[in-house]
């Protein structure tokens, strides 16, 4: 096991966001969290890298607690890669570079420089090594954005929204990295989502979301159309489609 969350609430001033969240990730698991807008996908998210501190519950990482952590241990065990990165006056090559930082003490290494190089490799970046990232569209940044958080070499991933505004060739290519990835390395990788046929295709569990706490959780096997009735208010049929299950809304 990877992660556990175990109890976590948050508030923003009076309003309650997420009550009573609960779940765990194995090792080369993919989770989407899943539900309409402002249910609280992306706050749950900033909980679990600490960005938000929960108001009781906790959250492991490796048996760690994340919120008892210093921020420099959380960034060498979670990559996060937000919905919009900040673009500034770097090139890809400096931007990915920039996850190496949590393990960098006095001065980048040549060992720094070479797992750069293998991440851009591997993730076909190198046309966009030089260029700066002010200039890149939204699917290439997106994939600098992964590829900084790989190059963190963390244990899990936290991805929001990573196909959001992305043409759909940018969104198989964003999915294929992704599980790609935790299929072969030592990583798990957590997303929040609004597509449920793209989640359905590509990760393992699922988390649906309603009104701040978790409605249903599990396999694909698990989800019913009565789940996303309940969840979405919309009628669906669930269908299969070359061993994909494929979401269709009902008239």
């Amino acid at each position: 096991m990877i992660l556990e969350v175990n109890g976590v609430e948050f508030r923003y001033r009076s309003k309650e966001v997420l009550r009573d969240i609960r779940f765990h990730l194995d090792r080369n698991e993919v989770l989407a969290i899943l539900g309409p807008n402002g249910v609280g996908k992306t706050t749950l998210l900033k909980c679990m890298n600490a960005i938000l501190k929960p108001k009781s519950g906790t959250i492991l990482i490796e048996k760690e607690d994340v919120l008892k952590l210093e921020q420099i241990e959380i960034a060498r065990r979670l990559g996060y890669v937000p919905q919009r990165c900040e673009c500034a006056r770097l090139t890809a090559f400096d931007a990915i570079l920039l996850g190496r930082m949590p393990h960098i003490k006095w001065n980048i290494t040549t060992e720094d420089v070479m797992l750069v190089e293998a991440t851009i490799k591997r993730l076909d970046l190198e046309d966009l090594a030089l260029r700066y990232i002010d200039e890149l569209s939204g699917g290439e940044l997106q994939k600098v954005g992964i590829a900084r958080a790989l190059a963190q070499n963390p244990k899990l991933l936290l991805l929001d929204e990573p196909t959001s505004s992305l043409d759909l060739r940018n969104q198989l290519d964003i999915l294929e990295i992704v599980r790609d990835v935790v299929r072969k390395e030592d990583v798990s990788a957590i997303m929040t989502m609004h597509d449920l046929n793209l989640a359905f295709r590509y990760a393992d569990k699922f988390l649906f979301l309603k009104n701040g706490t978790i409605f249903a959780a599990g396999s694909i096997s698990d989800v019913t159309p009565e789940i996303i009735r309940e969840v979405y208010g919309v009628p669906v049929t669930i269908r299969n489609y070359m061993d994909i299950a494929v979401v269709i809304p009902t008239p």
